[in-house]
């Protein structure tokens, strides 16, 4: 398997009468798989009736969404952890701390090492378009295979944390840092807020 690229020239000048074309890569998705399409699949591999596992599919969002509301950074079979977090500005007063402070609300997500391994392993196949839409060049790539670790990246920002214990989700949570904004994330405790940048909500 490998994740197709492609590669499309665009006159990405931002000034009026002025071209400058570049090739920009972005990711060739195909059609997005429904849930029904995803539970025939695994009932073939697994010989669990589709009933069963439609059942269970639908628990387990429920559960996930229930956690995640409550603070906590929840496990999706499979495929690593989620939790959800915000992006705020910062002010030196106290008083004037408030929700205004919010720019957005997020959901984070932070892969197991399994799929960060499948990933790293998956080869990379790029197709350059012109700015015609004709195809003039295939690339296979070879790059290192580097992928990014939320839980890695940048140990020292965030703020500073006081871990606790998770007693829905059994016990401590492993604590670390989202790679994007740099926050740092645990399953149980509070939180010191960062004195600038994003900050996590429910922690």
């Amino acid at each position: 398997m490998a994740i197709k690229i492609k590669a499309v020239e665009r006159n990405v000048s931002f000034q009026e009468g002025v071209e400058k074309w570049a090739f920009v890569l972005q990711t060739d998705l195909y059609n997005k798989l429904s849930a029904s399409k995803v539970i025939q699949e695994a009932s073939l591999r697994s010989g669990i009736p589709k009933g069963s596992i439609n059942a269970a599919w639908d628990v387990i969002g429920e559960v996930i969404k229930a956690w995640a509301t409550e603070g906590h950074a929840v496990a999706v079979p499979g495929l690593g952890t989620m939790r959800f977090g915000i992006r705020s500005t910062s002010v030196a007063n106290v008083n004037k701390v408030g929700t205004d402070l919010i720019t957005s609300r997020r959901v984070i997500f932070t892969p197991s090492v399994e799929i960060k391994d499948e990933l790293k392993r998956t080869s990379i196949n790029i197709t350059c378009y012109d700015r015609n839409g004709e195809i003039v060049k295939r690339v296979t790539s070879s790059d290192d295979g580097d992928v990014e670790d939320p839980e890695n990246e940048n140990p020292d920002d965030g703020g500073g944390t006081t871990p606790g214990d998770n007693q829905q989700t059994g016990g401590n949570q492993t604590q670390g840092n989202d790679q994007t904004n740099g926050n740092q994330t645990q399953g149980g405790g509070t939180v010191t807020p960062p004195p600038t940048g994003d900050d996590d909500m429910g922690d």
